[in-house]
């Protein structure tokens, strides 16, 4: 076996099993359904700060990742997966979309933080719909890097 086939190897084991992203996206809308239905924008700093250290940490430090690692370890096996760096990409997303959030919170411009938690919510249910937003972003940005830089 060649350092390229073990490199690739290596690096489909470390992709997101589907379930896993589901759950991930399930996580967002409901949090942010649950929240503004009680009118709790805590939930969405809750959500915020979740996203904050999958986003800076990786699957290590991602809670919904643990927990669904154990708790849907049956439907992970043999599943499809998602690329890491196109669900850590999706999840900065959301980060950023969370934190302005938080700070239109903060300076109670309740509206706007509401506004960009629903932007959240709307990309991961048109995800679990089957049209993933962020996908589709990283690709765009993706093949725009490569046309200015080649890589």
């Amino acid at each position: 076996m060649t350092i390229a086939t073990q490199t690739r190897i290596d690096a489909a084991c470390l992709d997101i099993p589907m379930p896993i992203v589901k759950l991930n996206r399930w996580t967002l809308l409901t949090g942010v359904v649950l929240a503004f239905a009680l009118q709790q924008p805590l939930i969405t700093t809750a959500l915020f700060v979740i996203l904050l250290f999958a986003v800076l940490g990786g699957q290590r430090y991602s809670l919904i990742f643990q927990i669904g690692k154990r708790v849907l370890s049956r439907q992970n096996v043999g599943a499809e997966t998602e690329d890491r760096r196109l669900m850590r990409f999706n999840n900065s997303i959301a980060t950023i979309l969370f934190g302005l959030a938080q700070v239109a919170f903060l300076f109670n411009v309740g509206w706007l933080g509401w506004a960009f938690s629903f932007m959240v919510a709307v990309a991961a249910s048109v995800a679990l719909a089957g049209f993933c937003f962020g996908c589709f972003l990283y690709f765009q940005f993706k093949l725009n890097r490569y046309r200015l830089f080649g890589n």
